[in-house]
This record gives structure tokens, sequence and C-alpha cells, in this order.
């Protein structure tokens, strides 16, 4: 037991930037990412026995992050909508040129689908078609023409 301990803290502390933004692009605010950080860390924790290594180990966090940031995030929208309790500070509102592009860029792909969603933050992430279709199960083909509808979307949002 000890060894699969040591073992997870290992994959968490080699992934957490991972996990961490596959969170931020299922969230709205800080806490929420907190919240879906902990579920990856949950789900990563009851799923990492049963990995059986047929994959890489970064494409089984991925997956494993991604799936459950669109479970919570349907179950949210089957529960509808959460007034969140408002906080004198706010992370997410820097004023710098850099931080509002990013913000606007944030704010475009959360108007997405999950699964669009998906496919952007990994190719955000200068994975390659191949892996990024072995993630969410699609063909390289397929990879190739929704990224391309996506980005048209994208560019098109107000």
């Amino acid at each position: 037991m000890e060894n699969l301990e040591q073992e997870f803290a290992r994959l968490v502390k080699e992934h957490k930037e991972t996990i961490y933004m596959v969170c931020y692009m299922f969230s709205k605010d800080s806490e929420q990412v907190q919240d879906l950080y902990q579920e990856c860390l949950i789900n990563l924790w009851k799923s990492m026995s049963s990995f059986e290594g047929r994959s890489n180990l970064r494409t089984w966090v991925w997956r494993v992050s991604l799936n459950t940031c669109i479970s919570v995030d349907r179950q949210k929208r089957r529960r509808g909508e959460s007034i969140p309790l408002e906080m004198d500070i706010d992370l997410y509102n820097d004023t710098d040129r850099d931080t509002k592009q990013i913000k606007m860029l944030h704010d475009r792909i959360n108007k997405l689908g999950p699964f669009d969603r998906a496919i952007i933050m990994l190719w955000l992430e200068n994975m390659s078609y191949e892996e990024i279709g072995a993630i969410v199960g699609i063909s390289t083909k397929n990879v190739s023409v929704r990224l391309y509808r996506i980005k048209e979307q994208l560019k098109t949002m107000k």
C-alpha cells in the first residue's frame, strides 16, 4: 500500500500542472478550480490500480482529468446554475494586457461544449493530433476537422 501511495504522490507531482490546467479551463473561479482539482485527484487515486500501461501515463492523466471535469460540468448543468459567494479579492481580474487576452480566450473557450473545449485545450498544450485523438477517443482526421471548426468558431465569438 505504501508503494502505491508513493507512486501516486510522484504522479501528482509530475502532472499537477496538467491537472490544474484542465480544471482551470472547466471553471469560472478559483474555488471551482480547487474543487475540480480535488475531484480529479480522487478519480486518479481510485483508478490508479486499474491503470494497465496500455497508454502513456500522461495520456491517462489527461483522460481521467478531462472525464472528471466533463462529468462534473454535466452534473452542474443538470442541477442548474448556483450563485457563488462574492469575495473581496479576485485573482481572475488582473488588469494587465496579457491577462486580459488570456481571460478573453478563457471566456471564449468556456462557451464551447465540453468535448470541443477538451480538444482545443489539448491542442493549446502542443499535443499532436494523434495524442489528442488517443485522449478523447476519436481519429486523427476527426481531430483535424474538429480543430478547424473550433478555431473558426472561436474567431467569430464575441
